[in-house]
């Protein structure tokens, strides 16, 4: 049976115990699942998952976000129970920014209750703004057609971002983007990864993508839902398009392929 290894190090996140069922308990979607990532000092941790259509994956995120509880188990962050009034903020794959609000303002929500002045506020913003490639954009309202897919998803890792780099849940984020938007974005999450050292909690469907962001993938099964397997994506931190040249990283997408292949034919 996979179980996930306390090292000692602080616990970012720890799901212990988790069930979820929607009819009272006859049947179980996701059942004594365990999940746990540790602090690395100095670097922050990059962790895929993966899994199945309908194994639950995004339904994890949506509990360390404090956005739905599971019916029985614990969810910490920080070593604390996630609540209405500590949550995480996530990025989905629909573009959620407000569109009645300029680049600006959706990015600065995070802080417009925490009594910073509106100066700072937007100084703040600002920083995030250049960091994520929208300066020039930022008084533009967040909408299509006016700012592309891959600019709207750059204004909710930033409000992300400000609201708490240390922890980014992210969720498909990249799935409805063109491929060369999608690349463009995936090299500025390994940047914000290495800047802000962060816990980066990522969802995909797409294996080559888990193995290009990932220092750690782990994979869930279905019927009901529990992690079983973890692959240690053993690239150098700095990566490039060249990384997936690179024979290791061919071996590693093969690696994951043939392991999700065997979880899904155990049924």
């Amino acid at each position: 049976m996979f179980k996930f290894k306390d090292t000692g190090l602080s616990n970012i996140i720890d799901l212990k115990g988790i069930g979820q069922s929607y009819d009272g308990g006859q049947n179980w979607i996701i059942k004594d699942l365990e999940f746990l990532v540790e602090d690395k000092p100095d670097q922050g941790q990059f962790v895929v998952i993966l899994g199945m259509s309908g194994s639950g994956k995004s339904t994890l995120l949506r509990y360390m976000a404090g956005l739905q509880k599971p019916t029985e188990g614990n969810v910490l962050v920080n070593g604390k129970e996630v609540s209405e009034a500590e949550r995480v903020c996530m990025v989905f794959q629909q573009y959620s920014s407000l569109p009645w609000l300029t680049v600006l303002e959706n990015v600065s929500l995070a802080m417009n209750y925490k009594g910073i002045s509106k100066s700072e506020r937007q100084e703040k913003a600002m920083e995030i703004i250049r960091l994520v490639g929208l300066e020039g954009h930022e008084h533009k309202y967040a909408q299509y057609p006016t700012l592309s897919g891959g600019q709207l998803q750059r204004i909710a890792i930033a409000r992300s971002l400000l609201a708490n780099p240390n922890i980014l849940l992210m969720d498909e984020p990249f799935g409805a983007l063109d491929i060369r938007t999608r690349l463009q974005m995936q090299d500025l999450l390994t940047s914000i990864w290495r800047k802000f050292q962060s816990t980066i909690i990522f969802v995909t469907h797409d294996i080559s993508e888990a193995v290009y962001l990932a220092d750690d993938i782990y994979i869930m099964k279905s019927a009901p839902s529990k992690f079983v397997s973890h692959i240690d994506v053993d690239l150098p931190i700095e990566r490039n398009r060249h990384t997936k040249r690179d024979p290791h990283y061919v071996e590693l997408v093969h690696r994951v392929e043939d392991e999700m292949i065997r979880i899904a034919e155990m049924g």
